[in-house]
């Protein structure tokens, strides 16, 4: 399917290195890529659960498209650059075996430009070009694509792990999930709903609401669970014992306190002043630890985030 996404913003998403894959998805190099091939350093994920950073695709099938404007958001949302467009309309969707094809093709083609470094880790980049994780996240929502089901499905088909990153506002499209991903990422950054609406600004009603059904699900499903609290100081980094108490009934195998950064397009939204340190962090998550009975394992002072469970130690053969 050609791009459904208006000209100017495809113009606006290739300058930012976006890799288009038919009419609304796309992969983009991680930071954390580029940071695993040249300087040996991998992303947190690696050293929580596995994921090699290195094989890692960083994709979306809904590039532009979500159903809130959060305010820490890196990505572009309408009316940042002066032109909108509709993000939770998109009527055609591409088929997922085109979508996860499309994906590996323009992740080699990231890869294609390590060829002959001679910075990069030879034998990563040969491991590379055989990826073997989907982290189907990136930008928009995930679960406005209509063929999730399918989507995962064929990334384990070709034998990767996948995790899917939501903002919970699709809980229905999570419970038909049939297939589901390796692992479950649920953002959630606010402990209330007038918090909620100050920070994630939903674009749909009763999203607070929806919020909770998917929390509410989590127990349900077979594979593990991550609840994200991404924290800005002065806007959502306070009251730890009320997210425990938002997060009580969801029994996540996992919470990821971890800090707002202060870049891409939520400098237009926030102040440096609003990205918290990694102490501030590390306090929080040990009062959040200590109302939810969880265990601090790990933490990445580099990302500024860290892993509670009820676990002894992290579970790393998910990647």
């Amino acid at each position: 399917m050609q791009s459904s996404i208006p000209n100017e913003l495809t113009q606006t998403l290739k300058r930012q290195k976006y890799h288009l894959v038919g009419g609304h998805s796309a992969v983009k190099r991680c930071k954390w890529l580029y940071e695993s091939l040249i300087h040996d350093r991998p992303c947190y994920k690696q050293k929580f659960y596995g994921i090699r950073s290195h094989q890692c695709v960083q994709m979306t099938p809904a590039v532009v498209y979500c159903t809130l404007h959060c305010r820490f958001c890196w990505r572009l949302q309408s009316g940042d650059l002066q032109f909108r467009w509709k993000e939770t309309d998109l009527q055609e969707w591409d088929d997922p075996e085109e979508i996860v094809e499309g994906c590996i093709k323009e992740q080699l083609r990231i890869l294609s430009g390590y060829k002959g470094n001679s910075k990069a880790h030879p034998e990563k980049y040969r491991e590379a070009l055989a990826p073997g994780h989907a982290a189907i996240s990136l930008s928009g929502e995930p679960t406005l694509y209509p063929h999730l089901n399918g989507l995962i499905q064929e990334f384990h088909k070709r034998g990767f792990t996948t995790f899917l990153v939501t903002n919970g506002t699709a809980p229905q499209a999570l419970s038909e999930l049939d297939e589901e991903p390796t692992q479950l990422y649920v953002s959630v950054s606010a402990f209330d709903k007038e918090t909620y609406a100050n920070t994630c600004r939903p674009q749909i009603p009763d999203a607070w609401e929806r919020l909770n059904e998917t929390l509410s699900l989590l127990p349900s499903l077979k594979c593990s669970s991550v609840v994200r609290l991404t924290l800005a100081r002065d806007l959502n980094l306070k009251h730890p014992e009320q997210y425990a108490r938002l997060l009580e009934h969801a029994n996540p195998t996992y919470v990821e306190p971890k800090a707002y950064m202060h870049v891409g397009f939520s400098r237009l939204r926030l102040g440096y002043k609003n990205m918290p340190t990694h102490r501030e962090i590390r306090s929080f998550a040990s009062e959040l630890a200590d109302a939810m009975s969880y265990n601090i394992l790990e933490e990445a002072e580099e990302s500024r985030v860290v892993l509670l469970s009820r676990l002894e130690k992290p579970n790393k053969s998910s990647g």
